[in-house]
């Protein structure tokens, strides 16, 4: 019996087979008979780019990429892993119902090729349907149920929403062998009627941005003719102040000219007053009557002087002057 077993591995190890990984592949053997080796799937992962020789019938061979998958869900019929419609739909905390496009970036960690066969399934592919799919869908749609409908249109609101979807695809499947490097958000459709609120709200939005600025734009306009105005005010009545000031510098100037004018006079009346003074003065002595007298003789030299007789019954302050002369020609010719 011993003699036909080993004669049975010989030829079974006569028989052995190659098994390759490509440049991005790990390899895991799993092991039908437990013989030589323990039954079951072997924990040696085997390298890309390796050639290993395994006996037939007895020894099961799988070959899992490690290179970088996209999981895509998306709505369009002509992209996406899935064929049809396969976007998230979710529920936002007001009771809308929005449906996006999700890209989950993902690898399988090579040292975790054997779990991933024990418990997952035999390719990339089976990984990706089993596990890293309905795990990222479900995580995904837990955290976007937190937004509101407004809060969906901030991207800042989206991206951070995206970090926090990879932080807990890291924490449920990194332990599984799979290590996600990146979520993205894409086009996202509300429901229909949502939309169309959604849709008038922005065009309100819009008139009512138009009409600020043209407001805006008026008061600007306002205020500008404004300070037009103000300076056509300030301007004429900077003029009119020139010209009063100008009409009172006159006004001063003429009223300092007769000021000073009537100023000289009154010093000529005063100079003249006070010399008449002085000369009645002088003239109230005996020395003035003697220059009165003077000035009489003075004035009457060479005058032909007239001596009416009195007590002829003339009286000087009631006399006519016809009458006189008309005695003083009778009394000539009389000799008299």
């Amino acid at each position: 019996m011993t003699r036909i077993l080993s004669a049975f591995l010989a030829a079974l190890l006569v028989a052995c087979t190659p098994h390759t990984t490509g440049s991005t592949e790990v390899g895991v053997r799993t092991n039908k008979m437990g013989i030589v080796f323990d039954k079951g799937v072997q924990d040696t992962v085997y390298a890309p780019g390796s050639t290993s020789f395994f006996p037939p019938v007895i020894t099961d061979w799988q070959v899992f990429d490690t290179a970088l998958q996209n999981l895509e869900m998306s709505r369009e019929s002509d992209s996406g892993s899935r064929a049809g419609d396969d976007s998230l739909n979710f529920k936002t905390i007001d009771g809308n119902d929005i449906s996006v496009n999700v890209t989950v970036s993902w690898r399988l960690d090579p040292a975790q090729a054997p779990y991933l066969l024990r418990f997952v399934g035999r390719s990339t592919r089976e990984v990706e349907e089993r596990l890293v799919r309905p795990v990222s869908r479900t995580i995904i749609r837990d955290v976007l149920n937190e937004l509101g409908s407004e809060q969906y249109y901030n991207a800042e609101v989206r991206f951070r929403k995206a970090a926090e979807c990879k932080e807990h695809l890291d924490h449920y499947l990194g332990g599984e062998g799979i290590i996600v490097e990146q979520v993205l958000l894409g086009e996202h459709r509300f429901n229909p009627r949502y939309m169309k609120v959604i849709q008038d709200k922005k065009v309100a939005e819009q008139d009512a941005s138009r009409l600020k600025s043209e407001t805006t734009a008026a008061i600007a306009q306002m205020n500008r003719e404004l300070e037009v105005a103000k300076g056509e005010v300030t301007r004429t009545v900077a003029t009119a102040q020139g010209q009063s000031d100008q009409r009172r510098l006159q006004a001063d100037a003429i009223t300092f000219e007769r000021q000073k004018q009537a100023e000289a006079a009154l010093a000529e009346k005063r100079a003249l007053a006070e010399g008449l003074t002085e000369r009645a003065k002088a003239l109230a002595g005996s020395g003035g009557r003697n220059k009165v007298k003077l000035e009489v003789a003075e004035a009457l030299q060479g005058k032909s002087i007239v001596f009416l007789p009195s007590g002829s019954g003339m009286d000087l302050r009631t006399t006519d002057v016809n009458d006189l002369l008309q005695l003083y020609g009778v009394r000539a010719v009389a000799g008299e």
